[in-house]
């Protein structure tokens, strides 16, 4: 099993970005998905969550302006980050609990993290 982000770069203050997370392997089934962000100094922290009945929760710092989604049939989570500022600058990494089809136990993966520069 494994997770593959995709998505980032380089964008202006005020601008959007589209991160996507596609997990892999022999999957038995995913709970909650997330995205995390680690800043240059910072510890990382909880950016976004969505259950796998889409309940959502959000970091105070991004209410309003990210939204968490995901495709249960894709094994896929988005996150879509409008009116980026400077302070968003980051690597953003995924994760999910997922169930392999063995063995049967829950474990935390997470994806590789990518980038997200806010920069004028």
């Amino acid at each position: 099993v494994q997770l593959q982000a995709s998505g980032g770069g380089l964008v202006q203050p005020g601008g959007s970005l589209s991160l996507s997370c596609a997990a892999s392997g022999s999957i038995f089934s995913i709970g909650d998905m997330g995205w995390y962000r680690r800043a240059p100094g910072k510890q990382r922290e909880l950016v976004a969550v969505i259950t796998s009945g889409g309940s959502t929760n959000y970091a105070d710092s991004v209410k309003g302006r990210f939204t968490i989604s995901r495709d249960n049939a894709k094994n896929t989570v988005y996150l879509q980050m409008n009116s980026l500022k400077p302070e968003d600058t980051a690597v953003y990494y995924c994760n999910a609990r997922i169930v392999p089809t063995n063995p049967r136990s829950a474990f935390t993966y997470w994806g590789q993290g990518t980038q997200v520069t806010v920069s004028s």
